[in-house]
């Protein structure tokens, strides 16, 4: 089992979209998920649960619909980005590319990890608010973080998508989800085909954490 310390995991855990049709072992995928059932949730209830999927019809099936996605989504997206500056572009341009790679070639993802939800058994605090509810997710992503950082300390490519939430009642038939379980996100993994993982560029904390107000950058 490969030992990577946990902020270089974080420091480096890229979305990486292009993988090797090879197969993930059986004990690699138990160690990931492992690693998602030790995720903190509400109540220790663990309201999610993860469909591995590695059936080649059904994971083209569930291709089919992630294509459509993607490409309703990144057309949009090109669309906003025709007035952005060069540099942006060229950078954007690079991740619609790696994009477009795993929309293409999404049933031949070695796996493709379905999280599923179930909201009977969660406390949403915020399902009254004239907002729209994120609550729920707090006890669904923690397992997909503890997974996708699993994957990278094993050495595998992976990345959250939630594309396929939009087709959830075709993902429901494909993958034989009772009620009232929904979809929170799907999680193609496999080994990188290229660089896979690296250094990622994110806002600095001065530009993300205030102290005690709004507005007030926190700085060590």
């Amino acid at each position: 089992m490969t030992q990577i310390d946990l902020y270089e995991a974080m420091q480096t855990l890229r979305a990486v979209r292009r993988l090797r049709p090879d197969p993930v072992p059986d004990e690699v995928l138990h160690r990931v998920l492992q690693a998602a059932c030790w995720a903190p949730t509400g109540g220790n209830v663990q309201p999610w649960r993860a469909i591995v999927v590695r059936d080649s019809a059904r994971k083209q099936a569930l291709g089919e619909h992630y294509l459509a996605g993607w490409n309703e989504y990144s057309a949009d997206h090109r669309a906003q980005l025709e007035s952005a500056p060069e540099a942006i572009q060229a950078k954007q341009a690079r991740m619609l590319d790696s994009g477009d790679h795993l929309a293409e070639n999404f049933g031949q993802a070695p796996a493709v990890i379905v999280f599923c939800f179930n909201p009977k058994l969660m406390a949403i605090t915020d399902a009254g608010l004239d907002r729209i509810s994120v609550v729920g997710g707090a006890s669904v992503y923690t397992a997909v973080e503890n997974l996708l950082l699993a994957c990278r300390a094993e050495g595998l490519g992976c990345t959250l998508t939630t594309l396929l939430c939009g087709y959830e009642e075709h993902v429901r038939e494909i993958l034989e989800i009772p009620e009232p379980w929904g979809t929170a996100c799907a999680v193609p993994i496999g080994y990188p085909l290229l660089g896979g993982h690296g250094k990622i560029s994110r806002r600095p904390v001065e530009k993300t954490a205030f102290a005690d107000h709004w507005g007030n950058p926190f700085s060590a």
